[in-house]
């Protein structure tokens, strides 16, 4: 399971998410070409909901690159949010391949896929493509109470906020024979909220995503967001990118010269810059 699916799979959401879309005009045509696209006039992207800073309330990173998306194909927004499912997979046959059993979905394209080869060679009805950024486990502290953080023994003593259900709330919890669960707070929905805490100043330190705690905390001297000090996040985090059908081979032509050109001309990096997140390239 994916650092930010743990916690986002009730019902209630589910039912959220078919109201949402259905006021933005019922589910996506089968054909997804570009022609069918244009003739239609809107791409339907499938976001996650509920995954700030990339989509909160109809906002976001991932929001703001739909639109830019869209635009590139000169057709308007049709957003889709979704609830994540147990499992990757899930999502990508109910926002990609086949549609969801409440009755929403396919989009013409979904946003935020890691682009792994595993994952591509468990869908083959899907086509993976596009890396847009790059994202990983982090910590951020407060410089007065923890100058330094070469290794998790020198989190001895403090409080850590950290999204439970999540691949940071695992690693720290885990650590070391379980030495720092007594100091876990694990109550928070995800990064974004662990990293408010810590700018309360109700904890020393807070784990997450570097996209959630930047978003919160990015730009304030008072805070580091440094890479989380064990062997289990040793990997340069992960690449996300797009989704589309497999044979929806002219459309992801158009959606990979539609992020190039974002990249090149620096208005991904904006994009991102407007969540207050540094891009990092996939």
């Amino acid at each position: 399971m994916s650092a930010h699916h743990a916690t986002r799979r009730d019902a209630l959401r589910a039912l959220g998410a078919v109201a949402a879309f259905a006021a933005c005009g019922g589910a996506a045509a089968a054909d997804v070409s570009v022609a069918a696209i244009k003739a239609r006039g809107a791409l339907t992207v499938a976001v996650y909901r509920d995954m700030p800073p990339f989509h909160d309330k109809g906002q976001g990173i991932d929001v703001d690159l739909a639109a830019a998306l869209a635009e590139s194909l000169g057709v308007k927004l049709s957003l889709m949010p979704f609830p994540a499912g147990e499992e990757m997979s899930d999502d990508l046959r109910n926002m990609v391949w086949k549609g969801h059993y409440l009755g929403f979905g396919p989009a013409d394209v979904m946003l935020h896929v890691p682009v792994e080869a595993p994952l591509m060679e468990a869908n083959p009805q899907v086509r993976i493509f596009a890396p847009y950024c790059r994202d990983r486990v982090m910590i951020a502290r407060r410089i007065d109470q923890l100058p330094h953080l070469e290794t998790l023994a020198q989190l001895n003593g403090k409080s850590v906020a950290v999204p439970g259900q999540t691949l940071a709330g695992w690693l720290l919890i885990g650590a070391d024979g379980g030495a720092y669960k007594q100091q876990v707070t694990t109550t928070f929905a995800d990064g974004v909220a662990a990293a408010q805490a810590l700018k309360r100043g109700e904890f020393a330190a807070a784990a997450g995503l570097g996209s959630e705690l930047e978003a919160v905390l990015g730009g304030d001297p008072r805070f580091v967001i440094t890479p989380l000090p064990t062997l289990s996040n040793s990997r340069d985090g992960w690449a996300v990118g797009l989704a589309v059908k497999k044979d929806a081979t002219d459309l992801a032509v158009a959606l990979q010269g539609a992020v190039d050109g974002l990249v090149a001309d620096r208005k991904m990096q904006q994009i991102f810059a407007k969540g207050n997140v540094t891009w990092r390239p996939a």
